[in-house]
């Protein structure tokens, strides 16, 4: 930038105020020097100076810095000059400006007056606002304190007050549905009164509780006469007891809770009267059923009924009294008497058509009717009383009355299949107490079982020692058919290896066991009083078969006993055929066992034509009648076809073998073809075998 001269700007201002007038003559241009000026930091400004464009140009032009200066001043003093003027033109401004500024000042004072005044009055407020604030906490916790002594006060009220409307159903109401809702809601006024200490400071107390009492005496009297009265409903004859049980008692079984809370004595009472009323009604139910019973009971066996007993000390078979034979059931065998588990009887009904059972169908419906009863029983006392003790106390009666009647029968029953029957019973009734998960049986039930096997023991050993102990003279008959000791045994066994075939009882393995052994030495002694041998031998088959068959009959599925059968019955028909066929070709059988079966004889063992020729020439002539009279001693010496015929073709196929090897002696003897002509060829033996084979 240009420096200006002075003198051209003094010049451009000839009009202005003159301001030099004022300040006087100062030179500008004067040097001013000092020797006290210091040149101390002038090297660090020049070096800041180098990057000034300002100054670069100044130095660039090569103008003096202090014209240059001077310069500036100058037009700073100048422009001064011209503000100076400026504000004297607006003084009047400044000055209405300056007398407007005062007036809003003012105008400011007033405003802070008064909003310091609506400070004091909004502070005065909030004042108020927390004093309010603090009265309706006040209220607001002094109304929930109310709220919650009310509510109590209230509570208490409802509890403890005795409303006319109870006081009328508890004197004059019958007792019905309506009843029972007053009864608890007395009960539980009553333990109100009973149970809250501070009701007992309560002055409302003197006033209600004289009440609350002769209401409560007035309920338990009006109870105890209603129950009182429905027990002694349950003595009428023809009463359905589970009916009334089921539909009134439980259904007024609060009076029983109100008694045992409020009346204790009285309650006491009414279960003394329930438990003699139930003890003696339940008795003379059970004692009449069993009087029924016992008009339908048939007598099965007598101490005099065993296996080994001689059937003419009788004179029927096993006959009891007056009992017919055809009207009883077999002594020693199960037959129909399985089908015990059937419906309970109903005594006049069975009565009125003139039927009559073995003892154990009548232990069965007693028992089924004593566990039935003692079932409903059992539930209602829990669910009337909330006691499972008294059951036993109702049910110590009907009980004895049961056990004096079992104890009685079964102290001359002789009967093993009905003891073992009624064992199974026993443990069927206990399996089915224990899936209705009542135990109010079990001891009952264990001591009628336990008294059972004891019993069986006794019988059990009865028929054991009667085989043993057996008369064989008396009992030995002339006849090679089976024995009806044979019989007895074999019913008896297969009966209870039947009833043991689910329950696998050891026990009565090992005594079936011990029986088997008895009835074969029997029979071994029975076959030794024939004089011959073979009739022996034809008493034991027959009788073996016999038991054989009755086994598999039974459906015992074999057993010990049967696979013992089996291998003595094959034993005994080998010697069977044996002895048959040395009846009719003794000699020929004689020879053939005589001589070896192979060809390794020497010629002193080689049979002669001499000897060959009389064995073969009488077997020619006579097979077939021999062979006839084998036929006939079979079927005349056994009584089971099925068994003969399997002797005869035993027989017959024994026959075939040695009639072949004596033919291959014949071809080993030296000129034995001359003996062909002789030989009865194999195919019509086989013919007269199949021809009797058909016919038997």
């Amino acid at each position: 930038m240009a420096a200006v001269p002075a003198a051209e700007t003094l010049d451009g201002h000839k009009d202005r105020f003159d301001l030099g007038v004022f300040v006087g003559g100062l030179a500008v241009d004067e040097e001013v020097t000092s020797d006290d000026e210091s040149l101390e930091g002038l090297q660090q400004e020049l070096d800041n100076c180098k990057n000034d464009q300002e100054v670069a140009n100044i130095l660039a032009n090569g103008i003096k810095l202090r014209e240059y200066t001077k310069g500036v001043e100058n037009n700073i003093r100048q422009i001064e000059l011209d503000s100076i003027q400026d504000y004297i033109k607006e003084s009047e401004n400044l000055v209405s400006l300056h007398d407007q500024i005062h007036d809003c000042d003012n105008i400011l004072s007033q405003m802070e007056t008064v909003l310091t005044g609506f400070q004091t009055e909004i502070g005065s407020i909030s004042s108020e606002i927390k004093v309010l604030q603090e009265k309706s906490m006040d209220m607001g916790l002094k109304l929930k304190n109310r709220k919650a002594a009310e509510s109590k006060l209230s509570k208490f009220v409802e509890d403890i007050i005795v409303p006319p409307r109870m006081i009328d159903i508890i004197v004059d109401g019958e007792v019905n549905d309506e009843y029972m809702k007053t009864l608890e809601t007395l009960s539980k006024k009553i333990k109100f009164i009973d149970a809250d200490p501070m009701v007992k400071s309560s002055k409302a107390l003197k006033d209600v509780q004289p009440e609350a009492e002769r209401l409560r005496q007035k309920a338990v009297s009006k109870i105890f006469e209603f129950v009182i009265q429905k027990f002694y409903a349950l003595r009428k004859p023809k009463t359905n007891i589970q009916i009334l049980q089921q539909s009134v008692l439980l259904k007024y079984n609060y009076t029983i809770i109100f008694l045992k809370e409020h009346a204790k004595e009285i309650y006491a009472e009414v279960r003394v009267a329930y438990i003699d009323t139930m003890n003696k009604v339940l008795s003379a139910h059970f004692r009449a059923y069993i009087q029924a019973l016992e008009k339908l009971q048939m007598d099965i066996a007598t101490s005099t009924d065993l296996l080994g007993v001689e059937t003419r000390s009788t004179g029927f078979i096993f006959s009891i009294g007056k009992e017919p034979l055809k009207t009883r059931p077999s002594v020693f065998a199960l037959g129909e008497r399985i089908n015990i588990l059937k419906p309970a009887l109903i005594p006049h009904i069975a009565e009125a058509k003139s039927h009559k059972y073995s003892y154990e169908v009548l232990f069965r419906s007693l028992q089924k009717l004593l566990i039935d009863t003692a079932t409903s029983e059992y539930l209602f006392t829990d669910d009337f009383f909330g006691e499972e003790s008294i059951f036993h106390d109702i049910f110590a009666g009907p009980i004895q009355v049961v056990d004096e009647h079992f104890n009685a029968v079964l102290l001359n029953c002789y009967d093993a299949i009905g003891i073992m029957l009624m064992i199974r019973i026993i443990h069927q009734h206990q399996l089915i107490m224990f899936k209705r998960r009542i135990p109010c049986l079990d001891s009952y039930l264990d001591k009628v079982n336990m008294s059972l096997w004891p019993r069986f023991k006794m019988v059990f050993d009865l028929h054991l020692n009667s085989l043993r102990n057996a008369n064989i003279k008396t009992l030995w008959e002339d006849d090679v058919h089976p024995h009806y000791v044979t019989r007895r045994y074999a019913e008896f066994t297969a009966s209870l290896a039947h009833l043991n075939v689910e329950h696998g009882d050891g026990q009565l393995d090992l005594n079936l066991e011990r029986l088997r052994m008895a009835i074969e030495d029997l029979l071994v002694k029975l076959a030794k009083m024939f004089a011959k041998p073979k009739l022996q031998t034809i008493f034991l088959i027959n009788n073996y078969d016999l038991t054989i068959s009755i086994l598999k009959e039974a459906g015992t599925e074999g057993g010990k006993a049967q696979q013992h059968f089996e291998e003595v019955l094959k034993s005994n028909i080998a010697i069977y055929v044996e002895e048959l066929l040395l009846e009719q070709f003794s000699g020929l059988i004689k020879f053939v066992k005589s001589r070896p079966a192979d060809e390794t004889a020497t010629n002193s063992e080689k049979a002669s034509i001499a000897e060959v020729e009389p064995l073969v020439k009488d077997f020619a002539s006579r097979y077939k009648a021999a062979i006839e009279l084998m036929h006939y001693d079979v079927i005349t010496s056994f009584s089971n076809f099925l068994c003969g015929m399997e002797i005869l073709r035993a027989t017959l196929a024994q026959l075939l073998l040695y009639y072949t090897r004596l033919t291959e002696c014949v071809k080993r003897i030296n000129g034995g073809s001359a003996l062909n002509k002789d030989l009865v060829s194999i195919s019509s033996i086989l013919f007269e075998i199949k021809k009797y084979s058909r016919t038997f």
